[in-house]
């Protein structure tokens, strides 16, 4: 079948059912955030855990039905929806780290509870355009330089160990980002939270709140984040519309995990250890293919499924050696 849309760069539907399941994908993401600002969270509110848990169940219920189309509907079945949930699976993980980062973030720069929803929000807007421009950006060159794929297997191989042998202590230092360090310079910033406003008036001219700069960090932290996720989900699927949907649905979800797991997220230590294996196991998975060796979609889904449910249960089960150093 030819495909149903191609601008000569790549193609983005593969098929009129593609086209149908992306629409729905849409309405469901536009909906949810209209309705999200715009009726259920207008004021500035703290975030209760149940409504969290809620909401947390609510996306993942949601990510998993619309799985469920794609493989009753997109023309590569069971496979698709393999692809799909390897590719969402893969993301949520590294969204557990993501977790971390945010929160040290909104500690470091003192942000109130109650706007944490709010910094959080207008992040995930953020995600979901640069997440489609990165994967935009990745298609075009994988499809003009088939090649790349090795170069993001051997990333992934290196961003592996990287995290297998890091402490996990994770450091923020704003004042050494480039692009805070632009706005410090060149924005007219104020000072206070200013009812968790990102732009004020003030002496008959328009200033950047402290706030601002929160999102601005939090956009180029999630950047940063992509670069280890999009090759990964490169890796497992070269369907450009299962890597943003899949990709997409798993940021959604991450606000409502924020608030589910800020306060217990250091419980689950061995989690940075499975997430370091599965991008191991997917770059090298990558590799193979240069030898002609194909690892099965269906063996790359189980890996991903075992190595995340025994890095959780082993945290739970097998508690953390506290550090003598921190010791009184």
């Amino acid at each position: 079948m030819q495909p149903i849309l191609d601008i000569g760069l790549f193609t983005f539907f593969n098929s009129e059912r593609e086209t149908v399941l992306f629409a729905v994908f849409s309405v469901t993401i536009i909906l949810f955030l209209v309705l999200d600002l715009g009726l259920f969270n207008r004021a500035a509110h703290k975030i209760s855990t149940r409504s969290a848990l809620y909401q947390s169940i609510f996306w993942v219920v949601i990510s998993t039905l619309f799985g469920v189309l794609v493989h009753i509907y997109d023309e590569g079945g069971a496979t698709a929806a393999v692809e799909y949930f390897s590719a969402y699976l893969t993301e949520k993980a590294l969204s557990i780290d993501n977790i971390f980062v945010i929160l040290l973030i909104l500690k470091y720069f003192q942000v109130g509870e109650e706007y944490y929803h709010k910094v959080l929000f207008w992040g995930i807007i953020g995600a979901i355009v640069f997440r489609g421009v990165f994967i935009f950006v990745s298609a075009y060159l994988i499809h003009r330089l088939e090649w790349i794929l090795y170069v993001f297997g051997v990333f992934l191989i290196y961003s592996g160990i990287r995290i297998y042998f890091e402490d996990g202590d994770e450091k923020i230092e704003p004042e050494k980002n480039p692009i805070m360090r632009f706005c410090r310079k060149y924005l007219p910033l104020s000072t206070g939270d200013h009812g968790g406003k990102f732009i004020v008036r003030k002496h008959n001219r328009l200033m950047f709140t402290p706030l601002f700069l929160v999102i601005v960090l939090i956009e180029t932290t999630d950047i940063i984040f992509a670069v280890d996720s999009i090759p990964a989900a490169f890796a497992i699927t070269q369907n450009e519309f299962l890597i943003y949907t899949s990709n997409i649905f798993a940021v959604m979800g991450l606000r409502a995990m924020f608030f589910l797991l800020a306060g217990i997220i250091d419980r689950f230590y061995l989690l940075q250890k499975g997430l370091s294996i599965i991008l191991f196991f997917i770059g090298a998975k990558m590799m193979l293919e240069i030898v002609n060796i194909h690892v099965n979609v269906y063996v790359s889904f189980a890996v991903i499924i075992a190595t995340l449910t025994l890095a959780i249960v082993f945290s739970v089960l097998v508690p953390r050696k506290s550090n003598a150093a921190d010791e009184p």
